[in-house]
């Protein structure tokens, strides 16, 4: 039997409450860090309730991850700050990292984007961001294998090279007609979860 949904009553206010803790990390931890892209603002996006949870994507100026935060029945006491769990939805399995803020105890981030001077400016996130939710929950993208953050991680630094999809012929060649899509073009084509998570929705660069 699934577990219940969290109510959607708390949501609001753990919303501001998140964004509020990342503005003060912002404030306070990375003002002089040279990673930050200042076009962009601390957001959370999307978030709805999962399970007995609650899932989104968070914006930062350094940073873009899938989030979770426990329900109004749960507090992952049990987890480790910095433990990994996989988490089940309909795209497939994800890894997310344990991680702890006094002010929002303890969250559950999958890394998408670090840092974020791929995105132009703050609307590139922000629709990424919902392109991302919308797609995580479309078992079309469902493919074998987990992905764990530290691979999207080390393809995004470049420690990684971005594995090829394997295509038929007629495939690959309309995949190289469409390289210079917008973002909003991009959003309206089928894509695997490996695209997902590894910037099929991003612009590319000019």
């Amino acid at each position: 039997m699934p577990a219940a949904t969290p109510p959607i009553s708390l949501l609001s206010e753990r919303i501001i409450a998140l964004e509020n803790t990342f503005r003060k990390i912002q404030r306070e931890r990375m003002n002089d860090v040279p990673i930050l892209n200042t076009n962009i603002k601390v957001q959370a996006v999307g978030f709805q309730g999962w399970e007995n949870s609650y899932l989104g994507v968070m914006i930062t100026p350094w940073f873009m991850n899938l989030m979770l935060l426990p329900g109004d029945t749960e507090h992952w006491d049990e987890l480790p700050e910095l433990s990994k769990t996989s988490r089940n939805f309909p795209s497939g399995k994800y890894e997310f990292i344990t991680g702890f803020e006094s002010d929002i105890g303890k969250y559950q981030m999958c890394s998408l984007f670090s840092p974020m001077f791929e995105f132009q400016d703050h609307a590139a996130a922000f629709d990424t961001a919902e392109a991302i939710m919308r797609e995580l929950m479309n078992e079309e993208n469902n493919e074998p294998g987990d992905i764990s953050s530290q691979q999207i991680e080390n393809i995004w630094n470049g420690s990684e090279e971005k594995p090829e999809d394997p295509l038929p012929h007629t495939e690959a060649k309309e995949k190289e007609t469409t390289a210079t899509s917008t973002l909003a073009e991009k959003m309206e084509q089928p894509i695997s979860r490996r695209q997902l998570l590894r910037g099929a929705l991003m612009l590319d660069e000019e």
